[in-house]
């Protein structure tokens, strides 16, 4: 069965709309238009030239821009078959790998945060700051371990 056909002009209002608010969250131009292309697309796919084409953007820009949501581990590359055209296709399960993946970076923030707490001395403003901080990232990473696991219960419910 095939996709049935888009709005272009829906599709471009998302695409521009979306990547605005991923710019205003701190995401690189070029990238938040891909990664918005790419979410849009029927298939969570699509090659340099179709991004280029849809996004008006040279190929260098794509190529930047999939260099970078490659390093965050939002897309990855494959090849058509038959073909040496490289398709670049949103990770599956995209969000929660996202997520999950802070889950180290929390932790090491949290242990540098502790010595630096230590180092400085708890009781000085600095140290407490830092304490503070800390507390706080333990906080979440524990919160977000526990929201992952909800996650998958209610993804395992969903027909």
């Amino acid at each position: 069965m095939s996709n049935p056909p888009q709005d272009p002009e829906a599709v471009s209002r998302f695409v521009e709309r979306f990547a605005g608010e991923l710019v205003e969250g701190g995401m690189q131009r070029a990238a938040a238009r891909v990664f918005a292309a790419l979410l849009s697309s029927n298939d969570a796919s699509m090659t340099s030239a179709e991004l280029s084409e849809q996004l008006k953007i040279s190929p260098a820009a794509v190529s930047g821009a999939i260099r970078y949501l490659s390093q965050a581990g939002m897309v990855s590359r494959e090849r058509d078959p038959g073909s040496r055209r490289d398709r670049y296709r949103l990770q599956s399960e995209l969000w929660y790998s996202t997520f999950t993946s802070r889950d180290s970076l929390l932790l090491r923030w949290e242990r540098v945060l502790r010595d630096g707490a230590e180092s400085l001395g708890p009781d000085t403003p600095a140290g407490a700051r830092l304490a503070d901080t800390q507390a706080f990232f333990e906080f979440v990473h524990a919160e977000l371990e526990a929201l992952m696991v909800r996650w998958r219960a209610q993804r395992g419910a969903m027909p």
